[in-house]
């Protein structure tokens, strides 16, 4: 039976301490998972636009293999931490020192990931044992992250002018992108990072690098500091996970992850407002809710709609649950396309099916509150003592202690392990 351990939730959050550009000036630290954020946002984009050919099989099997793909090396890179990407490009370069390489890091990695399951630990060791690819996922998983890569070194550009390795590093980006103008959306999204152009898709690629700069627990010091961006990434990361746990079927699997990537999208125009906050004044809840759908109408839906994206807008609103009212409640879709709101039995008695569309509500809630948990718990073992965060992990520990999801994960007894 699958299942997730507390070790494996941590190693997910380890990437909020990575440093990422640690041998250049930056005005700001950039870590790797809200990099690996940015690159699966982008990720998913490529994916809708390049796979509305295939059948929905076929459709489905290369979405799984993005998300996992990305899981994968995301994993790896938690591992060999800060070996620079020219070195580890020449380890690459060499098949024997690779394979050697590898086989370490699996070592490491196979511990906590066990409990996945023998089949999941299979692919991730086939799918590290091959250092590069031009299968279709690999290729977009290789696009987006040179996207996100280029869009952090716009950050740090202008910070480094003595710096000899800039024009080279720049250069990099610029063609290893242009290997990639076959895939849909990757000149629009290249012309709007270096080009400055004013297009639908780099305007939207642009917008969701900026949840970087918005800090959670904005009014509370911690360690490490963690972004909106990163968070979404984690909430996708144990979403996924639990969508495994629970037997989820590949379409509830995917749509639970990229939910758990957008969730708190929302909030780059908002604001993170703490749950306290939102709860103290009565309807002020539902107050937040219409602002933010007003304003993810008029800066992020109508531009990918009058873009040509109308697609991706309309898989955005449904991962955010626009129609039904949340991104925590469970749907489906019905035979005219339709949201529908259902209920978590339902879900899983009857709609576990990829035909639906499913989308869990409850797990997604549950995935939002563990990386809360995390972000807040790492901080007091870090030594910042805090009334908030210890209010916050009493709340969650007390609010999960008998909530079982589908009869398959103990919320409770995970959040019991941590001591």
């Amino acid at each position: 039976m699958v299942s997730v351990r507390k070790s494996l939730l941590q190693l997910l959050f380890a990437g909020s301490f990575m440093k990422r550009w640690n041998d250049k000036h930056r005005s700001m630290d950039l870590v790797e998972i809200d990099k690996q954020a940015h690159k699966m946002m982008v990720a998913w984009m490529l994916y809708e636009l390049n796979s509305r050919h295939l059948s929905e099989p076929d459709r489905l099997a290369l979405g799984l293999e993005i998300v996992e793909g990305g899981l994968f090396e995301y994993l790896y890179r938690l591992v060999i931490t800060d070996i620079k990407p020219p070195v580890f490009y020449q380890i690459k370069a060499n098949p024997d020192h690779y394979g050697r390489l590898t086989a370490w890091v699996f070592d490491q990695l196979e511990p906590r990931v066990r409990d996945l399951g023998d089949d999941f630990g299979q692919r991730l060791r086939e799918y590290l044992a091959v250092p590069e690819g031009t299968t279709p996922a690999r290729r977009i998983l290789d696009a987006a992250h040179l996207y996100a890569s280029g869009w952090e070194y716009s950050l740090i550009k202008r910070d480094n002018p003595w710096d000899d390795e800039l024009l080279e590093i720049e250069s990099s980006f610029r063609d290893g992108l242009a290997r990639f103008s076959d895939l849909a959306g990757v000149a629009d999204l290249a012309a709007g990072l270096f080009e400055g152009k004013k297009t639908a898709l780099g305007h939207f690629g642009r917008l969701l690098g900026q949840l970087r700069f918005q800090t959670r627990w904005s009014q509370t010091p911690r360690i490490p500091e963690t972004s909106v961006l990163g968070h979404m990434f984690l909430v996708a990361a144990y979403a996924y996970f639990f969508s495994l746990a629970v037997d989820a079927c590949p379409a509830r699997r995917l749509n639970n992850f990229f939910a758990g990537l957008v969730h708190d999208m929302p909030e780059l125009l908002t604001r993170d407002i703490i749950s306290p906050v939102k709860q103290s004044v009565a309807e002020l809840g539902g107050m937040i809710k219409e602002y933010e759908n007003a304003e993810m109408t008029r800066r992020v839906f109508s531009v990918l709609t009058e873009g040509g994206y109308a697609g991706l807008s309309d898989r955005l609103a449904y991962f955010l649950g626009i129609e039904i009212g949340s991104e925590f409640y469970e749907c489906i879709r019905d035979e005219e396309g339709r949201a529908v709101r259902i209920t978590p039995e339902d879900l899983s008695e009857r709609c576990n099916l990829d035909s639906f569309d499913p989308k869990d509500g409850q797990l997604l809630k549950v995935c939002d509150s563990l990386a809360a948990f995390i972000e807040a718990y790492t901080a007091l073992r870090n030594g910042i003592t805090s009334d908030q965060l210890q209010r916050a992990v009493w709340r969650l520990r007390t609010q999960y202690a008998a909530v079982v999801l589908f009869g398959r994960v103990h919320v409770g007894a995970l959040l019991a392990d941590f001591d």
